[in-house]
């Protein structure tokens, strides 16, 4: 399904104790960004290249949802989502430091390749159902990020509405709906795994490439 992902979109500081852990003010309306295609990958239990020689990276682990049509207004979720999956947004998190000092966009922070991980895809639920489910990211054999989309800022409904207004809304994009706390850096040869309640959706392990790339 990758092959036919349209736009990548993803929701910032949808999470109270995320902004407050990175020193953001928790917003009072959906905050979104964008990744290009290019940063899409699905993760299979591969070593996956990320480019150690920007700064620190950091993980940020999602819950994302496939939409299956074009965007109505008043269109249930299970009218407008077919699939779910987990992700990782990746993030250079030294460059994004010095974006915001200089109020630039977080592209380069954000949209890099291999920056945007996701999972294999599962049928969409429904939202009530997915709300009993927490998911969790595993580092290395340790729960490092655990989540309810129960405790997002912004709900699915506004987030859907709000990307439909302001953007567009069709069949082939996908949402990255936020991060819980618990995020931090990646080292090289670290092992994920991506877990939907008890159920490994992912798993991959990340090459840093410090050593190979960027050094003549």
């Amino acid at each position: 399904m990758t092959q036919s992902i349209r736009n990548i979109y993803c929701v910032g500081r949808n999470y109270a104790q995320h902004a407050k852990e990175l020193n953001n003010e928790v917003p009072t309306s959906p905050f979104l960004f964008s990744k290009p295609t290019h940063a899409l990958v699905e993760a299979k239990s591969q070593s996956i290249p990320l480019p150690g020689h920007r700064g620190t990276i950091h993980y940020e682990a999602e819950w994302v949802v496939h939409i299956c049509r074009p965007y109505q207004k008043g269109m249930s979720l299970e009218d407008l989502i077919d699939k779910m999956a987990l992700g990782i947004d990746f993030t250079l998190r030294d460059v994004q430091s010095e974006l915001k000092k200089k109020g630039q966009p977080w592209l380069l922070a954000k949209g890099f390749p291999n920056s945007a991980i996701i999972s294999k895809w599962i049928d969409f639920p429904g939202l009530e159902t997915c709300k009993q489910t927490p998911f969790s990211l595993w580092k290395n054999d340790q729960n490092v990020q655990t989540g309810n989309i129960e405790e997002m800022l912004f709900d699915l409904p506004s987030i859907i509405a709000f990307t439909a207004e302001h953007f567009g809304l069709g069949e082939g994009d996908i949402i990255y709906t936020g991060t819980p706390s618990g995020v931090g850096p990646v080292a090289d040869q670290d092992k994920f795994v991506l877990k939907w309640g008890e159920a490994s959706l992912a798993e991959f392990t990340v090459d840093l490439q410090s050593s190979r790339v960027g050094k003549n």
